[in-house]
């Protein structure tokens, strides 16, 4: 059952990869023959105002076949006879598409979730933790802790952490009435200092908003450093392994959808994120190459022969084609 939740996830992902080609395409009026969902045999196919539209057997990737996209062709309504703006605007709002979509998936997951609170009201108390045996309490608000003032919870964490773990006294606010406790932290695994308080969350629209746009633009950052790394060979040991292909992915959806609906959803966004920015990288037969090859057109003030650039896209798709195998053998490597 997770493999169809999985793979009609990753359907979704890329339908809204391919409808934004799609709906640039057909403002620019270029001529559309087909929009796609997976490759190889079709399955369902339904002809409707001259476009094919249909889902194929393999569901991984999709496209839209445009005229004079992979050809050579005269018409006014094929792709190559746009403006290079209207062309750079269809390769374009592919990837754009999967970056907004990550966005509209991490809304709700925030609103349900919640977004941690930088506020110094104590969301929680673990059990069986220093602040636990010291009387702290849900909803208290710290005021001060030994002679700092706090503010924030970055405040309370910056202040146990100067304390190295001496006794700490800790004024709060319980009910309007302001009482004062003693707690000895403990150190944690990783070296910080700690006494079992969780911060609150807001579980606010407009912070949910807030956060999704934020979070995706952290991703992004995170997601470029990555590939950086990759290609440098700096990436970090304990990254290697984070590397995955579709059978990875998959593992990945399914562990999600059962812990879920929210951290399926989220996965989902950062799936489709991955998906807009990868598309976006300057290599033959993504839309990212093909947005080269426009860029260097706008500096030659000509086009580059048709046949050149199918070649290099098709050297490049094999390429991908390869790296795709090797992933997917290693995939197969961690289920043993």
């Amino acid at each position: 059952m997770t493999i169809i939740v999985a793979l009609f996830l990753f359907g979704f992902i890329v339908f809204f990869h391919e409808l934004g080609h799609f709906l640039l395409a057909k403002k620019a009026g270029v001529n559309i023959h087909e929009f796609s969902i997976g490759m190889g045999p079709k399955i369902i196919s339904k002809q409707k105002d001259n476009v094919n539209y249909s889902i194929r057997a393999i569901p991984i990737g999709g496209f839209v076949a445009m005229e004079g996209e992979d050809e050579e062709s005269n018409s006014k309504d094929s792709f190559g006879e746009k403006t290079i703006l209207q062309r750079a605007s269809i390769l374009f709002a592919g990837p754009f598409f999967n970056i907004i979509l990550a966005i509209i998936l991490f809304i709700p997951v925030f609103f349900s979730m919640g977004v941690p609170s930088n506020s110094n009201i104590i969301g929680n108390v673990t059990e069986n933790s220093p602040a636990s045996k010291a009387g702290l309490l849900k909803n208290d608000i710290i005021l001060q802790i030994d002679d700092t003032k706090i503010n924030s919870w970055e405040d309370i964490i910056n202040t146990f952490q100067k304390n190295n773990g001496d006794e700490s006294t800790i004024l709060v606010s319980r009910d309007g009435e302001e009482k004062t406790i003693k707690v000895t932290p403990q150190k944690s695994e990783d070296g910080r200092y700690i006494i079992g308080i969780i911060q609150s969350y807001d579980k606010n629209f407009f912070t949910a908003i807030t956060s999704a746009f934020t979070v995706t633009f952290e991703m992004i950052v995170q997601m470029i450093t990555f590939i950086v790394q990759l290609i440098t060979g700096n990436l970090p040991t304990e990254m290697k392994d984070s590397v995955a292909g579709p059978i990875g992915v998959i593992g990945v959806v399914s562990d999600a959808a059962s812990m879920g609906i929210m951290n399926l959803i989220y996965v989902g966004a950062v799936i489709s994120l991955n998906l807009g920015v990868m598309n976006l990288l300057p290599i033959p037969a993504l839309d990212g190459g093909r947005l080269v090859f426009l860029g260097i057109e706008a500096i030659r003030g000509k086009k580059i022969e048709p046949k050149t650039e199918i070649m290099i896209n098709n050297i490049g798709f094999m390429a991908l084609m390869v790296l795709m195998i090797f992933v997917t053998y290693k995939d197969i490597l961690r289920l043993f």
